[in-house]
């Protein structure tokens, strides 16, 4: 079957449940899963910065994307993140993504060491290739992977390769983000990453938003996407304005650990995070959900 884009609604980069001992718990993948289908996401993407994907092995990093595409079953398409250091690595992973069933896979630039734009190019053109037709999106977030995709290589990816169908980009870049919109007839995907910026990009035209906030808040994130496609702005001006306090809330008590101290207070027990990250203390997701609750934001269990 054909790539179908995305054309609108939020892809939440789904957190990874961990066991006490910081290993996988797949067991929660299917309810975490139901939680955010139920919650209005409209695709679920495995193993992204939210997800700790660079801290796991090649293997639990495999059992993860195939737990997920197995508990989605379906519903909404799942988009692997398949990015690694090494162009063999990102090869194995993004083929294996394809061979258990997921829609796309979704490729970082590969991070620590800098590249020029020639290393980057040769990096994707070898995955896209060895993909073998698989739909892969490009994804940039050269604040944590210190490399930058330019709009011209996302250009030339683009219009070289039928299966190089989207970007994620997480840079705030929008004017890049615009520059790429109307590639290919506007079938080739943007999703927008950084949360404060969901509203600004869809104004702007773009597809729709991966949005860490989606896992905990999905609600909110979720309404700004309804709203503006309602044409409800100012509806969607209030939710966005709420998810930017939100975030600064989140984002001071430690993020991703917060995080997954708040799905625990919902009702999904997920875990702490994997070293050598630090699980926040009871004490500051209290003191978070506190601060959450003064905002007016439902909280309430599952």
């Amino acid at each position: 079957m054909p790539y179908q884009p995305i054309k609108r609604g939020v892809i939440c980069p789904t957190i990874t449940p961990l066991k006490p001992n910081g290993d996988i718990n797949p067991d929660m993948i299917g309810p975490l899963v139901d939680f955010l289908i139920d919650k209005g996401v409209a695709g679920i993407y495995p193993l992204g910065s939210t997800g700790e994907g660079p801290l796991f092995s090649t293997d639990e990093r495999k059992a993860v994307a195939a737990a997920t595409v197995e508990a989605v079953a379906g519903r909404v398409p799942v988009i692997v993140h398949t990015g690694a250091m090494t162009t063999a690595e990102a090869i194995k992973l993004t083929r294996h993504a394809r061979e258990i069933g997921a829609d796309t896979a979704s490729v970082i630039t590969p991070w620590y060491f800098l590249h020029n734009e020639a290393a980057l190019e040769m990096h994707y053109r070898a995955i896209l290739e060895a993909a073998d037709g698989f739909p892969v999106w490009l994804y940039n977030l050269p604040k944590f992977a210190n490399n930058n995709l330019s709009a011209a290589l996302v250009t030339r990816l683009a219009r070289g390769y039928d299966n190089c169908v989207g970007l994620k980009d997480s840079s705030g870049d929008l004017l890049a983000m615009f520059a790429v919109n109307q590639l290919k007839d506007g079938r080739f995907n943007t999703a927008i990453g950084p949360d404060s910026l969901i509203l600004a990009g869809l104004a702007m035209g773009l597809d729709c938003s991966v949005s860490g906030s989606s896992n905990y808040v999905p609600e909110i994130v979720a309404g700004i996407h309804d709203a503006f496609h309602a044409g409800d702005l100012r509806a969607a001006q209030k939710l966005q304005k709420q998810l930017n306090a939100v975030s600064d809330v989140v984002g001071g008590g430690g993020w991703l650990t917060v995080v997954k101290g708040i799905m625990t207070q919902r009702g999904l027990p997920v875990g702490g995070v994997r070293a050598p990250m630090i699980t926040a203390s009871d004490e500051t997701v209290r003191a978070c959900m506190a601060q959450l609750r003064a905002l007016k934001v439902d909280l309430s269990g599952l």
